[in-house]
C-alpha cells in the first residue's frame, strides 16, 4: 500500500464529491449527524475551523469500529478522513477532518468507568472520559492517577495521544508513562488491546502518537494514595541562574516536593497582592515592600502532599526544604488547600474568564522541549531580548528527568538527560493590532523558534505543528522512519488525524 507522505496546508478542496450514501446507511447505536457540525470545527486555538461533513456520535467502540472501517473499505478513491475529537482542546486544528468525519468521543458510552483498589491500583476508563471526572472517582476510594495535565477538562485519549504533563512529571514521568493498558482502533477499523505485553509495538506507538495510529477508545491508568490536603508554595527569583539551579537540585533531591513548576514573569505590577487572595505570606511585613515593577521574575511553585496523621512531620519536612533554597526571603508565600482544589486550580481561572467573554479567544500557545544545557542560552535572548517587554498570558518553566520517559513512545523529547519545558500560554485580544493581537504574538513565536533554529538549541516542540514535511521530519530526527513505519502498518491509507498535517490521505494517480 502507497502511503504518500505529504504535508497539506489549509486548503478547500472544492472537488469534493459529497457524502457517501453508504455512510448514511450505517447502522450504528449512536448516530451520524450531518447538519449539527460547526461546534466540530472548533477548538480552543480558535485560528482554524475546517468544516466536516459529519459528526459521529458513538454510543459504543463498535460505532467508531464500523465508521472507521467502512471509510478504510471505501479504499483510496474516498477523500473521507477521521478525526478524535475530546474536548476541543487543541490548538490548531489538530481535531478537525475538513470534509471528513469528526468523531465526538464524549458521547462514547462504553463500560462504567470501574476503579480496581487492589496492590497494583488502577481505573479503567473510556477514551473520552474527562481527567476532572477520574479524579472525583478515583478519590472515593483514596487513590487517584500519578501524573496529572495542570488543566484536567481534557479527555483521556487527548492527553495520551500527546503525552500529558505537569508538575509531578518530574517523578512519575508524564501520563503516558502510567498506562497499563489501551483499547484502540485502528485506520483499518479494528479493535484491539494492547499492552507492554500484548499488542507491544501498538501500544507503543498511539502513546505520544498524535492520533496518527488508532483512536484511544479504553485505557487503564495506574493510581497511587491520594493524599488529604495539598501544601502550596510560591517564591520567587530575581536571577535565572540561581532559579534554575534550585529547580534541578529539588528533581534530583532523594526527599523533594510532590509537584515542581515554575513561570516567568515579565515587567508585572503589584504581583505579591495579587497572590493573597490564594496565599498568605510567610512574613506579611516583608512581603508588602516588595517590588516587582519592571523586573523579569521568576517563580518557583511547590507543592506538598499531606496527610492529616502525617501534618507535622511534612510541615518539618517542607521546611527542611525550603532551607537550602535560594529564593527572595520576603516572596515566600504558602496555602494550604484540599487535593482536588489544587489539582483542579486552573479550571477557576477559566470561570473567571468565561465571565468576563475572555476564554473563547485566540490561544498561539507554542511549548517547547529545552536541553538542560541550553536552558540559559535560551532564557538570555528570549526573557532578555524577545519578551522583554511583557507577555500575553502564563510563561510555564520547569525541569523533567529523561529518565521517566519511555523511549518507545512515539513522543519526541531532546536527547540530554534533564530538559525543560518552556510553554507560552498566550491570549490574543481579537481584533486588535497592538501587542496583544494575534499577529504580533504569532510574530513573537516566529522569531522564538527561528532564535532556536539559527543558534541550534536542540528544541523539541511539545503539541507539535508544522506546515512543511521537512520540518516534521526534522521534528522527529531518527525516529521518523520508525514513525512512517508504524502509520504505513496501523493506518496505511492515511485516514486518521489529518489535521495534525503529517500525512496526506493517500490517493491514485487519474
Amino acid at each position: 500500500m502507497v502511503l504518500f507522505l505529504c504535508c497539506i496546508t489549509v486548503k478547500i478542496n472544492l472537488c469534493f464529491s459529497g457524502i457517501p450514501y453508504s455512510l448514511k446507511a450505517l447502522t450504528l447505536d449512536g448516530h451520524l449527524n450531518f447538519d449539527e457540525v460547526h461546534n466540530a470545527a472548533r477548538d480552543f486555538g480558535n485560528r482554524y475551523q475546517l468544516l466536516p461533513s459529519a459528526v459521529l456520535h458513538p454510543n459504543s467502540v463498535s460505532d467508531i469500529a464500523t465508521t472507521v472501517k467502512h471509510i478504510w473499505e471505501m479504499g483510496s478513491h474516498s477523500e473521507l478522513t477521521v478525526a478524535a475529537r475530546g474536548h476541543g482542546h487543541s490548538l490548531q486544528g489538530q481535531a478537525q477532518a475538513h470534509q471528513g468525519v469528526v468523531i465526538n468521543m464524549e458521547s462514547l458510552q462504553g463500560p462504567k468507568m470501574q476503579v480496581y483498589a487492589e496492590n497494583s491500583s488502577y481505573v479503567d476508563v473510556s477514551g473520552g472520559e474527562l481527567w476532572i471526572n477520574i479524579l472525583h472517582e478515583s478519590v472515593k476510594y483514596g487513590l487517584a492517577p500519578k501524573s496529572w495535565t495542570d488543566y484536567l477538562h481534557l479527555t483521556v485519549g487527548g492527553t495520551l495521544s500527546n503525552a500529558g504533563i505537569s508538575g509531578q512529571a518530574f517523578q512519575h514521568g508524564p501520563q503516558i508513562s502510567n498506562v497499563h493498558q489501551l483499547e484502540v482502533v485502528t485506520g483499518k477499523g479494528e479493535i484491539i488491546n494492547c499492552s507492554e505485553k500484548q499488542n507491544s509495538e501498538l501500544f507503543h506507538s498511539v502513546l505520544g502518537g498524535l492520533g496518527q495510529f488508532g483512536i484511544i477508545t479504553r485505557a487503564r491508568i495506574s493510581l497511587e494514595p491520594a493524599p488529604d490536603m495539598v501544601k502550596w508554595i510560591r517564591v520567587l527569583y530575581s536571577d535565572f541562574a540561581t532559579f534554575v539551579r534550585d529547580q534541578e537540585y529539588l528533581i534530583s533531591a532523594e526527599k523533594t516536593f510532590d509537584y515542581i513548576e515554575g513561570f516567568v514573569i515579565v515587567n508585572r505590577t503589584g504581583l505579591l497582592n495579587n497572590w493573597r487572595s490564594s496565599f498568605d505570606p510567610q512574613d506579611p511585613v516583608q512581603a508588602s515592600q516588595f517590588k516587582s515593577d519592571g523586573q523579569t521574575l521568576f517563580c518557583l511553585e511547590l507543592a506538598k502532599y499531606i496527610n492529616k496523621d502525617e501534618k507535622d512531620l511534612v510541615n518539618q519536612e517542607v521546611e527542611s526544604s525550603l532551607s537550602v533554597l535560594n529564593y527572595i526571603p520576603s516572596t515566600l508565600f504558602l496555602s494550604e488547600v484540599s487535593y482536588i482544589e489544587f489539582l483542579d486550580r486552573v479550571h477557576v481561572s477559566e470561570v473567571k474568564l468565561r465571565s468576563k467573554g475572555l476564554w473563547e479567544v485566540p490561544h498561539p500557545w507554542l511549548n517547547l522541549f529545552i536541553p538542560q544545557s541550553k536552558i540559559h542560552d535560551f532564557a538570555k535572548e528570549v526573557f532578555g531580548n524577545i519578551l522583554a517587554e511583557t507577555s500575553n498570558g502564563p510563561i510555564l518553566i520547569y525541569p523533567l528527568n529523561k529518565s521517566k520517559w519511555d523511549n518507545r513512545t512515539s513522543v519526541v523529547i531532546p536527547e540530554e538527560d534533564v530538559f525543560y519545558l518552556v510553554a507560552f500560554l498566550s491570549s490574543a485580544v481579537p481584533s486588535s493590532k497592538g501587542t496583544d493581537g494575534l499577529e504580533h504574538i504569532l510574530t513573537q513565536n516566529k522569531r522564538i523558534l527561528e532564535y532556536c533554529e539559527t543558534a541550534r538549541l536542540g528544541v523539541k516542540q511539545y503539541l507539535p505543528h508544522y506546515t512543511t514535511q521537512e520540518q516534521w521530519r526534522s521534528h522527529f530526527g531518527p525516529q521518523w522512519e520508525v514513525f512512517v513505519r508504524r502509520k504505513s502498518t496501523h493506518d496505511p491509507l492515511a485516514i486518521l488525524a489529518p489535521g495534525q498535517r503529517i500525512f496526506q490521505k493517500a490517493m491514485p494517480f487519474s
